[in-house]
């Protein structure tokens, strides 16, 4: 019996283009993080292709390699003369060490007792005539170059050297420094990809012939790092070309990038009417693109400054819940984020609460002052309760524009609004990110990381105590202490169509056991969704690497149901 093909539920192809220049923002220094631009990352990696890259394919390179090899194993079968190049090789080696120790000194000053020996070693070869004082640029690019190519003893060493220089930049502002290189570097890989049709070429070769790919655009215009270079519309034209294709028709699956920003700037990108709480669109961007150019979804990313109920949205959440329209939400930590200032508006919770006294509440406090911890309280998964729990999206609609009031039916504070979002498709990209599946292992001390193992039918209670008397300041302690998985598990449980993800974490393998575990949840299992976040994984692992771990990993009905069935349920719409 045939199977059915695998669906990658989670890949992106957009190009450098796309990607606003200035990530290193907040990452490093003011006057800094303007000189470490993507834009000259994506030069050096065209010119490194177009050049030094492509001399191995000429004629003339595989001549001169020939000649080294010749020189090389001569001197090999030379007895003096193997003594004279292990001498050279040496004094290269030591030479160039010292070179690199330099510049590991000049980017992080240190007057370690180890680092005094090596100085002081230094000084004693040069006064014996051993080493060059003060090598010049061209001489010290010289002895790195010869080292490479004649001595692979010494450039194994030099690597060595590198990986530790490549540890400093873990000292640079910001923990996630290294990782935000990495990113910059994967970017640069696939820098020489002009149009996102290459790229999703490179993916689509990886799989086996019928699989099809989610493909999720970006819109990274409003998170204040720099300009781009290619408009988002642009991006969405080309995705649209290639949705077009006869044979891109049953596996190309892209989504409709929406920033609530881009539709409160730009009238003609949502527009839509409402009777009798049902959302009808009118012309506009959206209704181009999801009706009559058939994409398959939308895809939000919260971390660019924003929450995924912020009024502008509640319109078109009402539309997706209409018309079982899914909806992919970035939900793990990561290095693209809001880079601009904290909004005096982001110091509070706009609808959860905190308790201050006994039966006495305020906002949720949000005191977080950095990018990367303050873009995280509009990832935190809690956020969907505002749009699935209807007390809270009630308190939403009651401060937004009549329109939206309209809506949802909304009369008063105390009535329950006439239709809500309980049926709204949502999935955790990334189900909350490996670090918080490795956390909910951690915390067994944690009662509340523990409900969904203790109370499998419903996981965490997120409103009532064990007693089942309301608890308002439940939600606080939730927020702060209890792990992800946890918190999206129980959701899963309690909401009927609500998925998640394995995209991103799918290239680490310690994350089998657990997912295996949920798999085996009977409410859970048929809403996990297998993905790799292409290409944006690639500085961990390449998409077929992950794709053959995830299969040994699980078993031939395990991996089937989150490959080839879920995602099918999970992209079905009216």
């Amino acid at each position: 019996m045939t199977k059915p093909p695998i669906i990658n539920a989670h890949t992106h192809i957009f190009t450098s283009d796309h990607v606003p220049p200035y990530l290193a923002k907040k990452f490093l220094p003011p006057l800094i993080h303007g000189l470490v631009s993507l834009t000259w990352i994506v030069w050096l990696f065209k010119k490194w292709y177009k050049g030094p890259y492509s001399w191995q394919f000429k004629p003339w390179y595989k001549k001169a390699a020939m000649s080294i090899y010749r020189f090389k194993i001569a001197i090999t079968r030379t007895y003096l003369l193997y003594i004279a190049y292990l001498v050279a090789g040496i004094w290269l080696t030591i030479q160039a060490l010292y070179i690199l120790l330099d510049i590991m000194h000049s980017i992080s000053p240190t007057d370690s007792k180890f680092f005094l020996k090596i100085q002081s070693f230094k000084e004693w070869l040069i006064a014996n005539n051993i080493l060059l004082a003060d090598p010049s640029i061209f001489q010290s690019i010289v002895i790195i170059v010869a080292l490479f190519l004649l001595f692979p003893s010494g450039r194994n060493l030099i690597m060595f050297i590198f990986k530790k220089i490549w540890s400093v930049f873990g000292m640079l502002p910001g923990k996630h420094s290294k990782e935000l290189i990495s990113r910059y570097i994967n970017l640069g890989r696939y820098a020489f990809h002009e149009n996102q049709s290459s790229i999703f070429q490179r993916l689509r070769d990886q799989y086996p012939k019928g699989t099809g790919f989610v493909v999720l655009p970006m819109d990274m215009k409003y998170m204040d790092a720099g300009p781009l270079k290619t408009d988002y519309r642009d991006q969405m034209k080309e995705l649209a070309e290639m949705k077009a294709r006869k044979s891109y028709k049953e596996i190309f699956h892209p989504f409709v990038f929406i920033d609530p920003r881009r539709m409160e700037e730009e009238p003609d990108f949502f527009r839509y009417t409402s009777n009798n709480g049902s959302v009808s669109l009118e012309q506009c961007f959206v209704k181009e693109y999801i009706e009559d150019k058939g994409f398959s979804g939308f895809k939000i990313y919260p971390a660019l400054g924003y929450y995924p109920f912020d009024e502008n949205l509640l319109p078109l959440w009402k539309y997706a819940a209409d018309n079982e329209i899914p909806i992919m939400t970035h939900c793990i930590r990561g290095t693209i984020f809001y880079r601009g200032d904290k909004k005096k508006e982001w110091d509070e919770h706009p609808v959860f609460q905190q308790s201050i006294d006994d039966n006495e509440y305020c906002p949720l406090l949000l005191s977080e002052m950095k990018n990367v911890e303050f873009s995280i309280n509009f990832t935190h998964p809690l956020n969907y309760l505002c749009l699935l729990h209807e007390p809270f999206l009630r308190k939403l609609v009651s401060k937004s524009a009549q329109k939206v009031k309209d809506v949802f039916g909304y009369a008063n504070d105390e009535t329950p609004l006439k239709y809500n979002l309980e049926k709204l498709k949502i999935c955790f990209a990334h189900f909350g990110g490996d670090d918080e599946w490795k956390r909910f292992f951690e915390l067994d001390r944690n009662n509340y990381s523990n409900h969904v193992i203790k109370y499998p039918e419903r996981g965490i209670d997120f409103f009532r105590n064990v007693d089942g008397t309301e608890s308002k300041g439940k939600i606080e302690y939730l927020w702060k202490y209890v792990d992800w998985y946890s918190i999206i598990c129980s959701i899963m449980i309690q909401y009927d169509n609500i998925y998640a993800d394995i995209s991103y974490i799918s290239h680490d393998e310690q994350i089998h056991s657990l997912l295996k575990t949920t798999l085996a949840h009977e409410r859970m299992r048929s809403r996990v969704l297998f993905g790799t976040d292409f290409y944006v994984v690639r500085n961990h692992r390449s998409e077929k690497n992950i794709l053959s771990n995830t299969i040994a990993g699980l078993s031939d009905e395990e991996f089937n149901l989150i490959a080839r069935t879920n995602t099918v349920s999970y992209l079905l719409r009216k």
